[in-house]
């Protein structure tokens, strides 16, 4: 889905039609942007994938039958190449992060603006997220500074495959910087970064850049910057 060519497919999951509506409204005013379907609960969402195979799921958290959380991970398990971008109430929700954990690949607030919206649609469907929204990185922060104080973070043997420049492009992609702003940052090309990024998802055998960020600060590599934050 690096190299979307047709319009973006679109499944919307929420438990509140209204809300199905009011996003529906939104992302079928783009001409790139068609919704493919509709779910009420996780259960159904997973079946829709399934069937649809849509290039993005807007998946709610709390619905019934199945939660968001669940739904995301069997998403990201299964064949599937649908991302998903998790959509919650609160901004420092523990579901979200977890959204995140299960395989999501973005995090909204359900009172997103709609160019956000739309943008993070087509953010998450190129694969050239950059979870670099404040509040995502607060969650994030939060959710390890809670974690670290009761278990040290676990070291993962397949960083020793990184080279140093790939573990210096990781953790500039844990602090959120986009392909131009890490080829700034190390003087290097555009597309010498995509490769090094696409080599460390393929190495570490995880999904997304976002995916790169929580596993950053899960296994330590990036550390809370103010305790206070």
């Amino acid at each position: 889905m690096d190299e979307t060519t047709g319009p973006i497919s679109v499944l919307l999951v929420d438990d509140q039609p209204l809300l199905r509506m009011g996003f529906r409204l939104i992302l079928e005013g783009e001409a790139d942007l068609v919704i493919v379907g509709e779910a009420s609960n996780g259960a159904e969402a997973v079946a829709k994938v399934a069937e649809l195979a849509p290039d993005v799921v807007l998946m709610d958290v709390r619905m019934p039958v199945m939660d968001g959380i669940d739904a995301t991970a069997r998403i990201a398990a299964s064949e599937a190449e649908s991302r998903v971008i998790i959509l919650t109430t609160f901004d420092l929700d523990e579901y979200a992060f977890a959204g995140l954990q299960a395989g999501a690949s973005a995090f909204l607030l359900k009172d997103v603006a709609p160019a956000e919206l739309v943008n993070a649609v087509r953010l998450v469907a190129s694969g050239d997220a950059v979870v670099a929204p404040r509040v995502t990185a607060r969650l994030l922060e939060n959710f390890v500074r809670s974690q670290r104080a009761r278990v040290a973070p676990p070291s993962d043997p397949l960083l020793a495959d990184l080279t140093p420049r790939e573990l210096e492009v990781l953790h500039a992609i844990a602090q959120g910087g986009s392909n131009a702003e890490i080829a700034h940052q190390l003087f290097l090309s555009e597309a010498t970064v995509k490769t090094h990024v696409r080599r460390i998802l393929t190495k570490l055998h995880l999904r997304d850049r976002v995916q790169v960020v929580v596993y950053a600060y899960e296994t330590g590599l990036v550390t809370p910057s103010n305790p206070d934050y």
